[in-house]
């Protein structure tokens, strides 16, 4: 059979027959020849593309802060750096593209409002960047996961953290500052603070069993005495009015470098106009009794307020052995009934908790009777809740209903006196820092630190005013202004607008852009809070700090 490929060609051109057409013929017909152009499938999409919804710093931001003064000046710190950089603080969670939370870990209650705001704001799809001591002491905790978190020493790059949230990624700065090996307080004070505003930074001395803050913010840091004048200095010039200078334990302050707490404050009195006044915050016994002698001397002081936060939490002696406060009842007594002799009218105000592991009744009765004795005007009832990876939570608890019961007969004890009703009839100078929250009155303090309610009067504002007591509260007293009276202000200079941020006077040297200036809560009127000192957070630690004309100054110790 033959091969199907016997006839082979010999040549590519033996292909073209002579019928076939000649190129000029096929160039020819070209010519007439229509395409037909396949269309291509469109992709659709249900994506809307915002110009400018991935550039930082444009957004609006919402911050919710739980907890003591410590946080508090966190988080109007981060406020300050944020609005700086461009972004829009608001009030209403609603509008806001994220959300900053600023968490506690004292209470199992604050914790638990905390857990739920992340859930509800994934569920509203904002973007979220978490900070304070939950995330820092437990930052693997599930409810975190893929979360930002901004470290308790790491708030001046909260803008970074944030700048990258808004982009979608996930950044955790949970590192402790240090130069040459020591361990630094935290942030510069002169970088930009909202205002109102806090900035707050300590740590602490003690290990309390029952603290879960010591785990978030470590050992003892605090600032130089010079950085803390000039900072003080600085607040004067923009018509701060009030000095705060509170901590966790205000008393151990300069353990770490080298001085205490009486050199501090007699420099900062130094700079202390005539009419503005200077607070000071909380401290444990174990730190204040060898400086009691100068402590009676300042609280005699003019401008500051006979006024001391001194937290005893328990009477007995066998509970604070178990609580670890290096301290014993006597020595409490010892610095109450010292400061009382020598600074007359002086407002002591402690801290108490119900139900610690292993009180007895017995034990609770010595602190029935220690208030009962001393008749306390400002007594922060705390029941005990055992915090997670504490000591405490490790030994025999008080029955739930029994911290209740004790917690009830303790509030009961307290609201059983009026500690102000020998004040009706007495004239008194007062300076008025802020608006009630009813928004009936302005309230004004008077040297021991007792809230006045004055009329509301808008030049009263930031200005010390003489006034007669007429009516006296269990928290309050009321005062009717002197007619012939003037009010006197220190101020030398016009306070910063609400919204405003201080430190911008040094910072626009510098090109800081004057974009910085955002608004706030109406509320919030005149006011800077900084805290700036190293201490110990609290389980009630007082959080006055929406004031009128008013700096928190916080040093850096410990303690609770």
């Amino acid at each position: 059979m033959p091969s199907a490929c016997e006839s082979l060609i010999e040549d590519i051109e033996d292909m073209v027959s002579s019928n076939d057409p000649t190129p000029q013929e096929r160039q020819s017909a070209r010519k007439s020849i229509i395409p037909r152009f396949r269309k291509k499938r469109e992709q659709q999409t249900n994506e809307e593309i915002n110009t400018d919804s991935l550039i930082p710093g444009t957004q609006t931001i919402w911050m919710k802060t739980w907890g003591c003064s410590h946080n508090n000046s966190d988080g109007e710190y981060m406020a300050g750096q944020l609005a700086a950089s461009g972004y829009k603080m608001t009030d209403d969670a609603a509008e806001a593209d994220l959300w900053v939370l600023n968490s506690c870990t004292v209470k199992n209650p604050a914790e638990d409002h905390f857990r739920n705001s992340i859930k509800k704001a994934q569920e509203q799809q904002k973007k979220v960047v978490v900070a304070g001591c939950v995330p820092q002491a437990q930052p693997r905790m599930d409810y975190l996961k893929g979360l930002s978190i901004i470290g308790v020493q790491q708030i001046d790059r909260v803008v970074e953290v944030v700048d990258e949230a808004v982009k979608g990624h996930s950044v955790r700065l949970l590192g402790q500052k240090k130069d040459g090996g020591r361990r630094l307080g935290g942030a510069r004070l002169d970088l930009l603070i909202f205002f109102p505003c806090c900035l707050c930074l300590f740590s602490c001395l003690n290990a309390c069993t029952y603290c879960k803050t010591k785990h978030a913010r470590g050992d003892l840091a605090s600032y130089p005495i010079e950085e803390l004048v000039e900072r003080a200095k600085q607040s004067f010039q923009e018509g701060v009015c009030e000095i705060w200078l509170t901590s966790e334990d205000t008393g151990a302050y300069g353990r770490d470098i080298g001085t205490d707490l009486p050199t501090l404050l007699w420099r900062l009195v130094e700079e202390i106009p005539e009419g503005a006044m200077l607070r000071l915050g909380m401290t444990n016994p174990p730190y204040i009794l060898e400086h009691l002698e100068e402590m009676a001397k300042i609280l005699n002081h003019p401008r500051v307020y006979a006024f001391l936060h001194v937290p005893v939490q328990s009477a007995s002696d066998s509970v604070l052995m178990d609580m670890k406060r290096e301290y014993c009842i006597d020595d409490f007594r010892k610095v109450v009934d010292f400061l009382k002799e020598r600074v007359p009218g002086v407002t002591i105000a402690t801290d108490i908790i119900c139900g610690f592991p292993g009180e007895t009744e017995e034990d609770f009765q010595e602190t029935m009777e220690l208030v009962r004795h001393y008749k306390f005007p400002s007594l922060f009832i705390n029941q005990f809740y055992p915090r997670p990876g504490t000591p405490a939570a490790k030994m025999e608890q008080v029955p739930a209903h029994v911290k209740k019961q004790r917690t009830k007969e303790l509030s009961q004890l307290f609201h059983s006196y009026n500690p102000y009703d020998h004040e009706v009839g007495v004239r008194q100078h007062v300076l008025v820092t802020e608006e009630s929250f009813d928004a009936q009155f302005h309230v004004a303090h008077n040297k021991y630190y007792e809230q006045v309610l004055v009329p509301k009067r808008s030049e009263f504002k930031g200005k010390m005013i003489e006034v007669d007591i007429y009516e006296a509260g269990k928290h309050f007293l009321k005062g009717r202004p002197v007619e012939e009276s003037k009010p006197f202000t220190p101020s030398i200079a016009e306070p910063l607008q609400k919204g405003q941020v201080s430190g911008l006077s040094q910072v626009i040297t510098h090109t800081c852009a004057l974009s910085a200036f955002h608004q706030i809560s109406p509320s919030h009127d005149y006011i800077l809070i900084l805290q700036v000192i190293s201490g110990r957070a609290h389980t009630n630690c007082v959080l006055m700090y929406l004031f009128d004309c008013v700096l928190f100054f916080t040093l850096t110790s410990c303690s609770l």
